[in-house]
Protein backbone atom coordinates (compact mmCIF):
# COMPACT_ATOMS: atom_id res chain seq x y z
CA UNK A 1 0.00 0.00 0.00
CA UNK A 2 1.19 3.48 -0.81
CA UNK A 3 0.26 7.06 -0.11
CA UNK A 4 1.71 9.47 -2.65
CA UNK A 5 2.34 13.12 -2.04
CA UNK A 6 5.17 13.85 -4.18
CA UNK A 7 10.16 11.05 -5.84
CA UNK A 8 11.53 9.46 -9.09
CA UNK A 9 11.88 6.08 -10.68
CA UNK A 10 11.68 4.08 -13.86
CA UNK A 11 9.21 1.87 -15.57
CA UNK A 12 10.12 -1.68 -16.63
CA UNK A 13 10.05 -2.24 -20.35
CA UNK A 14 7.66 -4.70 -21.89
CA UNK A 15 8.49 -6.89 -24.86
CA UNK A 16 4.92 -7.39 -25.94
CA UNK A 17 2.10 -4.90 -26.15
CA UNK A 18 -0.54 -6.75 -24.17
CA UNK A 19 -3.12 -4.03 -24.80
CA UNK A 20 -3.26 -5.31 -28.36
CA UNK A 21 -5.08 -8.33 -26.93
CA UNK A 22 -7.84 -5.96 -25.82
CA UNK A 23 -7.76 -3.34 -28.55
CA UNK A 24 -7.81 -5.57 -31.59
CA UNK A 25 -10.84 -7.70 -30.71
CA UNK A 26 -12.67 -4.83 -29.04
CA UNK A 27 -12.12 -2.02 -31.48
CA UNK A 28 -11.78 -4.15 -34.62
CA UNK A 29 -10.09 -1.23 -36.36
CA UNK A 30 -8.51 -3.37 -39.04
CA UNK A 31 -11.86 -5.04 -39.75
CA UNK A 32 -13.58 -1.66 -40.08
CA UNK A 33 -10.90 -0.38 -42.45
CA UNK A 34 -11.17 -3.56 -44.49
CA UNK A 35 -14.94 -3.17 -44.79
CA UNK A 36 -14.64 0.47 -45.85
CA UNK A 37 -11.94 -0.40 -48.37
CA UNK A 38 -14.11 -3.18 -49.81
CA UNK A 39 -17.12 -0.88 -50.13
CA UNK A 40 -15.04 1.85 -51.72
CA UNK A 41 -13.61 -0.66 -54.18
CA UNK A 42 -17.16 -1.64 -55.12
CA UNK A 43 -17.94 2.02 -55.80
CA UNK A 44 -14.77 2.33 -57.89
CA UNK A 45 -15.93 -0.70 -59.85
CA UNK A 46 -19.17 1.11 -60.67
CA UNK A 47 -17.10 4.10 -61.75
CA UNK A 48 -15.19 1.92 -64.19
CA UNK A 49 -18.46 0.50 -65.49
CA UNK A 50 -19.55 4.03 -66.37
CA UNK A 51 -16.34 4.60 -68.29
CA UNK A 52 -16.85 1.32 -70.15
CA UNK A 53 -20.34 2.49 -71.13
CA UNK A 54 -18.90 5.79 -72.35
CA UNK A 55 -16.30 3.99 -74.45
CA UNK A 56 -18.84 1.59 -75.95
CA UNK A 57 -21.18 4.47 -76.76
CA UNK A 58 -18.30 6.32 -78.43
CA UNK A 59 -17.42 3.24 -80.48
CA UNK A 60 -21.03 2.77 -81.58
CA UNK A 61 -21.45 6.42 -82.54
CA UNK A 62 -18.14 6.38 -84.36
CA UNK A 63 -19.05 3.18 -86.20
CA UNK A 64 -22.38 4.72 -87.23
CA UNK A 65 -20.70 7.82 -88.59
CA UNK A 66 -18.14 5.77 -90.49
CA UNK A 67 -20.93 3.67 -91.97
CA UNK A 68 -22.50 6.87 -93.28
CA UNK A 69 -19.31 8.57 -94.45
CA UNK A 70 -17.36 5.90 -96.29
CA UNK A 71 -20.06 4.74 -98.72
CA UNK A 72 -20.50 8.37 -99.76
CA UNK A 73 -16.81 9.02 -100.16
CA UNK A 74 -15.05 8.92 -103.49
CA UNK A 75 -11.76 10.19 -104.84
CA UNK A 76 -11.81 13.15 -107.16
CA UNK A 77 -8.28 13.90 -108.40
CA UNK A 78 -6.06 14.37 -105.34
CA UNK A 79 -8.83 15.37 -102.98
CA UNK A 80 -11.26 13.38 -100.89
CA UNK A 81 -14.80 14.62 -101.33
CA UNK A 82 -17.66 13.57 -99.02
CA UNK A 83 -21.27 13.82 -99.86
CA UNK A 84 -23.56 12.75 -96.98
CA UNK A 85 -27.33 12.79 -96.86
CA UNK A 86 -28.78 12.16 -93.41
CA UNK A 87 -32.44 12.29 -92.52
CA UNK A 88 -33.62 14.80 -89.95
CA UNK A 89 -35.08 11.99 -87.80
CA UNK A 90 -31.68 10.27 -87.62
CA UNK A 91 -29.92 13.48 -86.55
CA UNK A 92 -32.56 14.24 -83.94
CA UNK A 93 -32.42 10.66 -82.64
CA UNK A 94 -28.63 10.79 -82.40
CA UNK A 95 -28.77 14.09 -80.52
CA UNK A 96 -31.39 12.74 -78.12
CA UNK A 97 -29.30 9.59 -77.56
CA UNK A 98 -26.20 11.61 -76.75
CA UNK A 99 -28.17 13.91 -74.44
CA UNK A 100 -29.67 10.94 -72.59
CA UNK A 101 -26.28 9.26 -72.29
CA UNK A 102 -24.76 12.47 -70.96
CA UNK A 103 -27.55 12.91 -68.43
CA UNK A 104 -27.22 9.30 -67.29
CA UNK A 105 -23.47 9.54 -66.84
CA UNK A 106 -23.63 12.81 -64.91
CA UNK A 107 -26.39 11.46 -62.67
CA UNK A 108 -24.49 8.27 -61.95
CA UNK A 109 -21.29 10.19 -61.19
CA UNK A 110 -23.12 12.41 -58.72
CA UNK A 111 -24.74 9.37 -57.14
CA UNK A 112 -21.38 7.66 -56.69
CA UNK A 113 -19.93 10.80 -55.12
CA UNK A 114 -22.82 10.96 -52.66
CA UNK A 115 -22.37 7.28 -51.81
CA UNK A 116 -18.65 7.81 -51.12
CA UNK A 117 -19.34 10.80 -48.88
CA UNK A 118 -22.10 8.94 -47.05
CA UNK A 119 -19.91 5.89 -46.52
CA UNK A 120 -16.98 7.89 -45.16
CA UNK A 121 -19.24 10.05 -42.96
CA UNK A 122 -21.12 7.08 -41.47
CA UNK A 123 -17.86 5.22 -40.84
CA UNK A 124 -16.39 8.19 -38.96
CA UNK A 125 -19.59 8.65 -36.93
CA UNK A 126 -19.77 4.96 -36.03
CA UNK A 127 -16.12 4.99 -35.00
CA UNK A 128 -16.66 8.02 -32.76
CA UNK A 129 -19.68 6.40 -31.12
CA UNK A 130 -17.72 3.20 -30.57
CA UNK A 131 -14.79 5.08 -29.04
CA UNK A 132 -17.07 7.09 -26.79
CA UNK A 133 -18.72 3.91 -25.54
CA UNK A 134 -15.59 2.84 -23.63
CA UNK A 135 -13.79 6.18 -23.13
CA UNK A 136 -14.44 8.56 -20.26
CA UNK A 137 -15.20 11.95 -21.85
CA UNK A 138 -13.70 14.01 -19.00
CA UNK A 139 -10.36 12.26 -18.54
CA UNK A 140 -10.05 10.63 -22.01
CA UNK A 141 -9.06 7.29 -20.50
CA UNK A 142 -10.94 3.99 -20.40
CA UNK A 143 -14.24 4.07 -18.52
CA UNK A 144 -15.75 1.56 -16.14
CA UNK A 145 -17.79 -0.07 -18.91
CA UNK A 146 -14.65 -1.32 -20.64
CA UNK A 147 -13.07 -2.80 -17.51
CA UNK A 148 -14.60 -6.29 -17.49
CA UNK A 149 -13.59 -7.13 -21.05
CA UNK A 150 -10.20 -5.46 -20.75
CA UNK A 151 -9.33 -7.16 -17.46
CA UNK A 152 -10.30 -10.57 -18.81
CA UNK A 153 -7.94 -10.10 -21.74
CA UNK A 154 -5.08 -8.96 -19.50
CA UNK A 155 -5.67 -11.97 -17.27
CA UNK A 156 -5.80 -14.32 -20.28
CA UNK A 157 -2.51 -12.85 -21.48
CA UNK A 158 -0.89 -13.37 -18.06
CA UNK A 159 -2.22 -16.94 -17.82
CA UNK A 160 -1.16 -17.88 -21.36
CA UNK A 161 2.40 -16.54 -21.02
CA UNK A 162 2.78 -17.22 -17.27
CA UNK A 163 3.50 -13.54 -16.67
CA UNK A 164 2.76 -11.47 -13.55
CA UNK A 165 -0.12 -9.00 -13.57
CA UNK A 166 -0.75 -6.24 -11.03
CA UNK A 167 -3.75 -4.00 -10.41
CA UNK A 168 -3.33 -0.57 -8.79
CA UNK A 169 -6.41 1.10 -7.32
CA UNK A 170 -5.85 4.83 -6.81
CA UNK A 171 -7.95 7.34 -4.88
CA UNK A 172 -7.52 11.13 -4.89
CA UNK A 173 -7.33 12.13 -1.22
CA UNK A 174 -9.64 14.88 0.07
CA UNK A 175 -11.20 15.35 -3.33
CA UNK A 176 -14.46 16.53 -1.77
CA UNK A 177 -12.46 19.37 -0.24
CA UNK A 178 -11.21 20.31 -3.71
CA UNK A 179 -14.80 20.56 -4.95
CA UNK A 180 -15.87 22.51 -1.87
CA UNK A 181 -13.01 25.02 -1.87
CA UNK A 182 -12.38 25.49 -5.58
CA UNK A 183 -15.63 24.43 -7.24
CA UNK A 184 -16.71 21.42 -9.28
CA UNK A 185 -15.23 22.82 -12.50
CA UNK A 186 -11.79 22.94 -10.89
CA UNK A 187 -12.43 19.47 -9.52
CA UNK A 188 -13.03 18.20 -13.06
CA UNK A 189 -9.77 19.81 -14.19
CA UNK A 190 -7.91 18.13 -11.32
CA UNK A 191 -9.34 14.72 -12.31
CA UNK A 192 -8.27 15.25 -15.92
CA UNK A 193 -4.78 16.30 -14.76
CA UNK A 194 -4.46 13.26 -12.49
CA UNK A 195 -5.52 10.99 -15.35
CA UNK A 196 -2.82 12.54 -17.54
CA UNK A 197 -0.20 11.98 -14.82
CA UNK A 198 -1.25 8.35 -14.51
CA UNK A 199 -1.02 7.80 -18.27
CA UNK A 200 2.45 9.37 -18.33
CA UNK A 201 3.56 7.10 -15.49
CA UNK A 202 2.86 3.81 -17.29
CA UNK A 203 3.73 2.15 -20.57
CA UNK A 204 1.62 1.87 -23.67
CA UNK A 205 1.03 -1.81 -22.87
CA UNK A 206 -0.69 -0.90 -19.59
CA UNK A 207 -4.21 0.42 -19.13
CA UNK A 208 -5.56 3.35 -17.08
CA UNK A 209 -9.26 3.27 -16.20
CA UNK A 210 -11.46 5.80 -14.47
CA UNK A 211 -12.96 3.40 -11.97
CA UNK A 212 -15.51 5.75 -10.47
CA UNK A 213 -15.70 9.34 -9.26
CA UNK A 214 -12.22 10.21 -7.94
CA UNK A 215 -10.88 6.64 -8.18
CA UNK A 216 -8.69 5.22 -10.93
CA UNK A 217 -7.43 1.76 -11.78
CA UNK A 218 -4.15 0.90 -13.48
CA UNK A 219 -3.58 -2.56 -14.96
CA UNK A 220 0.15 -3.29 -15.20
CA UNK A 221 0.93 -6.05 -17.67
CA UNK A 222 3.94 -8.32 -17.07
CA UNK A 223 4.55 -6.54 -13.76
CA UNK A 224 4.81 -7.99 -10.26
CA UNK A 225 3.73 -6.27 -7.05
CA UNK A 226 7.38 -5.42 -6.29
CA UNK A 227 8.02 -3.99 -9.76
CA UNK A 228 4.90 -1.84 -9.51
CA UNK A 229 6.71 0.30 -6.92
CA UNK A 230 8.73 1.79 -9.77
CA UNK A 231 5.53 3.12 -11.27
CA UNK A 232 4.67 4.62 -7.90
CA UNK A 233 8.03 6.38 -7.77
CA UNK A 234 7.47 7.81 -11.23
CA UNK A 235 4.01 8.97 -10.21
CA UNK A 236 5.42 10.56 -7.05
CA UNK A 237 7.81 12.63 -9.12
CA UNK A 238 5.11 13.80 -11.53
CA UNK A 239 2.65 14.62 -8.78
CA UNK A 240 5.32 16.47 -6.80
CA UNK A 241 6.10 18.65 -9.82
CA UNK A 242 2.38 19.27 -10.36
CA UNK A 243 1.90 20.39 -6.76
CA UNK A 244 4.96 22.65 -6.90
CA UNK A 245 3.42 24.44 -9.89
CA UNK A 246 0.78 25.79 -7.49
CA UNK A 247 -2.33 24.82 -9.44
CA UNK A 248 -4.38 24.87 -6.22
CA UNK A 249 -3.77 27.65 -3.75
CA UNK A 250 -2.48 26.32 -0.40
CA UNK A 251 -3.58 22.81 -1.29
CA UNK A 252 -1.53 19.78 -2.37
CA UNK A 253 -3.09 16.78 -4.03
CA UNK A 254 -2.13 13.37 -2.68
CA UNK A 255 -3.06 9.85 -3.73
CA UNK A 256 -3.72 6.64 -1.85
CA UNK A 257 -2.92 3.40 -3.65
CA UNK A 258 -3.78 -0.23 -3.10
CA UNK A 259 -2.21 -3.15 -4.95
CA UNK A 260 -3.37 -6.61 -5.93
CA UNK A 261 -1.31 -9.12 -7.87
CA UNK A 262 -3.20 -11.64 -9.93
CA UNK A 263 -2.79 -15.34 -9.22
CA UNK A 264 -4.49 -18.34 -10.77
CA UNK A 265 -7.99 -18.72 -9.38
CA UNK A 266 -8.47 -15.05 -8.49
CA UNK A 267 -11.33 -13.21 -10.14
CA UNK A 268 -11.45 -9.53 -11.00
CA UNK A 269 -13.80 -9.03 -8.07
CA UNK A 270 -11.26 -10.64 -5.72
CA UNK A 271 -8.45 -8.46 -7.03
CA UNK A 272 -10.41 -5.23 -6.74
CA UNK A 273 -11.52 -6.16 -3.23
CA UNK A 274 -7.89 -6.69 -2.12
CA UNK A 275 -6.72 -3.47 -3.80
CA UNK A 276 -9.61 -1.49 -2.34
CA UNK A 277 -8.93 -2.68 1.21
CA UNK A 278 -5.21 -1.93 0.90
CA UNK A 279 -5.97 1.50 -0.52
CA UNK A 280 -8.14 2.39 2.47
CA UNK A 281 -5.48 1.12 4.88
CA UNK A 282 -3.00 3.49 3.20
CA UNK A 283 -5.46 6.30 3.83
CA UNK A 284 -5.47 5.43 7.51
CA UNK A 285 -9.14 4.56 7.33
CA UNK A 286 -10.86 1.23 8.04
CA UNK A 287 -11.56 -0.81 4.87
CA UNK A 288 -15.03 -0.60 3.46
CA UNK A 289 -17.38 -3.47 4.20
CA UNK A 290 -18.17 -4.77 0.74
CA UNK A 291 -20.83 -7.17 -0.39
CA UNK A 292 -19.73 -9.76 -2.98
CA UNK A 293 -19.66 -8.19 -6.44
CA UNK A 294 -20.16 -4.65 -5.15
CA UNK A 295 -16.90 -3.43 -6.65
CA UNK A 296 -17.66 -4.86 -10.04
CA UNK A 297 -21.12 -3.35 -10.18
CA UNK A 298 -19.96 0.19 -9.40
CA UNK A 299 -20.64 2.69 -12.19
CA UNK A 300 -18.28 5.40 -13.36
Amino acid sequence: MESIEGGAGGIPKNSRNVKDDFVKPQEQSESILAQVSHQLSQLEKRDWELWVIVCLAGVLVGAGLLALIFPAAFLKQDNVHFEITVSRQLVVGLMVLLALLNTYLVTRRLELRRLREKLISSTIQNELVRLQSFTDPLTEIYNRRSLDDMASRFISHARRLSKPLTFMLIDVDRFKEVNTRFGHLTGDVVLAEIAALLKNSVRGSDAVVRYGGDEFLIILADTSRASASRVVERLKAYLGDWNKAGHLERFEVSLSIGFAEWAEGKTLDDLLDVADREMYVSKGEPPRALAPGSLISRTS
